[in-house]
C-alpha cells in the first residue's frame, strides 16, 4: 500500500511540475513571438525528461491521463492504478496551475489569456469547424505521443534513451501543435489551467479532455497490435507492476 501511495504522489508532484514550468513559460514567454513557440515546446519536453529520469522508476512518470490510458491498454498499469493516477494527474494539475495563477496576478497580469490555456483553432474559431479541426489536431498529435512512448518503452534496451526520446517527441508535437490549439495532449495539464483561465478557456476546455483521450486509446490499440509479441517494457510500466510481471 506504501508503494501505491508513493507512485500517487509522484504523479501528482509531476503534473503539478509540468504545468507549472511549462506552463509558466508559456506565459512568461509571450511577448517574444515565434521564439514563444520554441520555448515552450522545449519546457514542456525538457520537463518530461527530467521527470522521466526521477519519477520515472517510481510510477513510470505518466503525468498525463492519456498516457495511463494507453498504458492500461497494453496491461501495463492495473484499473485501479489507472483511477488514482488520473485523479492524481487532475490534483497536480490543479495545484499547479494554481501556483501560476498566484504568480500570474502577483504581477498584476490578468489571468484570462495568460494561464497557458488551449483552445479552438483560431481561423474557424466560433464555427463548428473549430471544434472539429481541434478535435482532429489533439487526436492525431496525442496519437503520435502515445505511439511513441508505447513503443519505444516496450524494450529494456531502450531504457538510456527512453526518456530522451518521450520529451523530444512531446516538443516536436508542441512545435506543430502550439499554433492550432496550444497543444494539449494532456487532459489534466489542459484542465488544471482553464479552470483558472477565464470563461473562453472553461467553455472550450471539453474538446482537450476529450480528444486527448481518444488518441491515446488508438495509440493504445496500434500499440497493443504492432508490439504485444515483443513486450518487455520499461520506464511506462512502474516498479510495483513489473515485479507482478516477473
Amino acid at each position: 500500500m506504501a508503494k501505491d501511495i508513493k507512485k500517487y504522489i509522484a504523479e501528482l508532484l509531476g503534473t503539478a511540475i509540468l504545468v507549472f514550468v511549462a506552463c509558466g513559460t508559456a506565459v512568461f514567454s509571450n511577448q517574444l513571438g515565434f521564439v514563444n513557440i520554441v520555448a515552450t515546446a522545449l519546457a514542456f519536453g525538457l520537463t518530461i525528461v527530467a521527470l522521466a529520469y526521477t519519477i520515472g522508476r517510481i510510477s513510470g512518470a505518466h503525468v498525463n491521463p492519456a498516457v495511463s490510458l494507453g498504458a492500461l491498454i497494453n496491461k501495463k498499469i492495473s484499473v485501479k492504478d489507472f483511477c488514482f493516477y488520473v485523479i492524481a494527474q487532475f490534483i497536480g494539475a490543479i495545484l499547479g496551475g494554481l501556483l501560476l495563477f498566484g504568480i500570474v496576478r502577483l504581477i498584476g497580469l490578468p489571468a484570462a489569456g495568460n494561464m497557458g490555456t488551449n483552445g479552438f483553432v483560431e481561423t474557424t474559431r466560433g464555427t463548428g469547424a473549430a471544434i472539429a479541426l481541434s478535435l482532429i489536431v489533439e487526436i492525431v498529435l496525442t496519437f503520435i505521443f502515445v505511439f511513441t512512448i508505447l513503443g519505444v518503452t516496450m524494450k529494456k534496451a531502450n531504457a538510456p534513451m527512453a526518456g530522451m526520446i518521450i520529451g523530444l517527441t512531446l516538443t516536436l508535437v508542441h512545435l506543430i501543435g502550439i499554433g492550432l490549439t496550444g497543444t494539449s495532449v494532456n487532459p489534466a495539464r489542459s484542465f488544471g489551467v482553464a479552470i483558472f483561465g477565464g470563461v473562453d478557456a472553461l467553455r472550450e476546455v471539453w474538446v482537450f479532455l476529450v480528444a486527448p483521450m481518444i488518441g491515446a486509446a488508438l495509440a493504445g490499440f496500434a500499440a497493443w497490435y504492432f508490439f504485444k509479441k515483443d513486450d518487455d517494457t520499461v520506464e511506462i510500466e512502474p516498479e510495483s507492476e513489473k515485479q507482478k510481471n516477473e
